[in-house]
């Protein structure tokens, strides 16, 4: 087996706890290596077969999944250019959600948000009120807020979007699929997507869409959608699985590893694994307040993410100091992102990651908090 664990920053197997991009199997990794073939031949049709058939089961859809060579900021814009006619209302409580309003904003398109601090979850009864004002064609949410580790419920939101007529719900869980429960079908999304490299454990390079009819009704009539992220041409090239751009065939070869290592263990008892180690993480955490440095988990009880935990820590411009401490015993931890950089720092328990190697990070952590 080639070494996969070597080049400037690389930390052997275990030791990779960023939340984004994680860490990858060398078999997955390895299934890059494998020669190009043609795009548009019986060898491709064959590949995109057998991934929609895997891809529709994890998650738990019946409408075609669409496989987009971009990052999953590629197919926020595509959720915006296909789903918004002129004004949307964005969710915003961390640097995600606010990612997806500018992009809105960037695509010419009247933008309200519905702001709470960054560490707090939206409240339905809240949205409710806000889109009772009228005039909203969209709404955006993230599931798992990356940069503050707080899960949102969004199934409760989806639910108080859809009392309201043709208002689509445009939903973000790069951070949150294949750690957390999430449901399109189930829970009324119009457009779900994530991306490669996060709990899904690929590397970089590949995003994923669940669109409903609503959603691609809604498509058909958009007026400047572009090419690249245009729904339909996604819809038609699934039809004939031949997509309509040349795809990360590397990348495609490696999700058809990881995709059936991730069949293999069930979606259920993925969840539960996660939820086992933000657990552990959780407790942790409980366990070092009594340390100088004042830490605390930033994410309220009850909407806290499985796949990343985001620690305050008290002691003013201290976090990044613990980040490089970890760093040079070896380890990789995620700093804090955006506003919350001097405060907090990230533990990223996704992707496939075990509850032994997150407990030899955590004590890494406390040996050098203390």
């Amino acid at each position: 087996m080639s070494n996969l664990s070597s080049g400037p920053g690389a930390k052997p197997l275990g030791r990779f706890f960023l939340p984004g991009p994680t860490e990858v199997y060398p078999e997955v990794m390895e299934a890059q290596l494998r020669p190009m073939i043609s795009h548009r031949g019986s060898a491709m049709t064959e590949i995109l077969q057998e991934l929609q058939a895997g891809l529709e089961t994890i998650f738990f859809t019946k409408r075609p999944v669409f496989i987009s060579t971009s990052s999953a900021t590629g197919l926020m814009e595509a959720a915006v250019r296909n789903g918004v006619r002129s004004k949307l209302l964005a969710c915003v409580n961390g640097a995600f959600s606010k990612r997806f309003g500018e992009i809105a904003t960037a695509c010419g398109h009247q933008v309200d948000t519905y702001d709470v601090p960054w560490g707090a979850a939206h409240d339905p009864a809240e949205l409710r009120k806000r889109l009772s004002k009228g005039g909203y064609d969209a709404v955006t949410m993230v599931h798992s807020e990356t940069s503050t580790g707080v899960l949102n419920d969004i199934k409760a939101l989806a639910a108080v979007v859809r009392e309201f007529d043709d208002v689509l719900v445009l939903a973000d869980s790069v951070s949150g699929f294949g750690g957390a429960e999430i449901k399109p079908d189930d829970w009324g999304l119009d457009f779900l997507l994530t991306g490669s490299q996060k709990a899904f454990a690929l590397p970089p390079g590949l995003a994923f869409g669940v669109a409903s009819e609503r959603m691609m009704a809604r498509s058909a009539k958009a007026p400047a959608k572009g090419f690249y992220f245009d729904l339909v041409k996604f819809a038609e090239g699934h039809e004939k699985f031949s997509p309509h751009i040349t795809p990360g065939l590397s990348t495609i070869y490696a999700l058809q590893v990881q995709l059936k290592r991730m069949l293999a263990e069930g979606m259920q008892a993925r969840w539960a694994r996660h939820t086992q180690m933000a657990e552990r993480t959780w407790t942790w955490v409980d366990e070092m307040k009594g340390k100088k440095a004042g830490l605390s988990v930033l994410a309220p009880k009850g909407y806290r993410s499985p796949c990343v935990t985001t620690v305050a820590v008290a002691q003013a411009d201290v976090a990044p100091t613990i980040v490089k401490a970890v760093s040079a015993k070896g380890w990789t931890i995620g700093g804090g992102y955006g506003k919350l950089k001097p405060s907090s720092f990230r533990v990223g328990h996704m992707g496939d990651h075990t509850l032994a190697e997150l407990n030899d990070v955590l004590a890494v952590l406390a040996e050098v908090i203390e």
